[in-house]
């Protein structure tokens, strides 16, 4: 079974998709560093060098795992030769917290 269909199947369950949707954001911003390290034939070592931190913060930045500063998204754009654009949007339906997320919130409250 391909991939493809591997995660339409399991997008097709609605606690999953909203799962999904709720880590959107992240994915989106790990897919671009990757694309752009990748493009400017980088290795996650020579781009943390640029950046100004160690190679494991860009592995986890790319895994789309984390939640990085505005400061460290400035510095890794920088040392891709590209700019950070941050905007707040009207969203396009009301979303639910996801599982994830209120984990996430009551972690950091305790």
């Amino acid at each position: 079974m391909k991939w493809r269909d591997v995660k339409r199947e399991m997008l097709s369950d609605p606690d999953v998709a909203r799962e999904y949707d709720a880590l959107k954001t992240e994915h989106e911003l790990a897919r671009s560093i990757i694309q752009r390290r990748l493009e400017k034939g980088l290795s996650q070592r020579q781009l943390a060098e640029r950046a100004d931190t160690k190679q494991p913060v860009i592995s986890r930045l790319e895994s789309g795992n984390s939640t990085p500063s505005l400061s460290l998204l400035q510095r890794v754009a920088k040392a891709l030769d590209a700019d950070v654009v941050v905007r707040i949007e009207e969203q396009s339906a009301p979303r639910k917290k996801s599982r994830a997320r209120q984990g996430a919130a009551a972690t950091r409250m305790r």
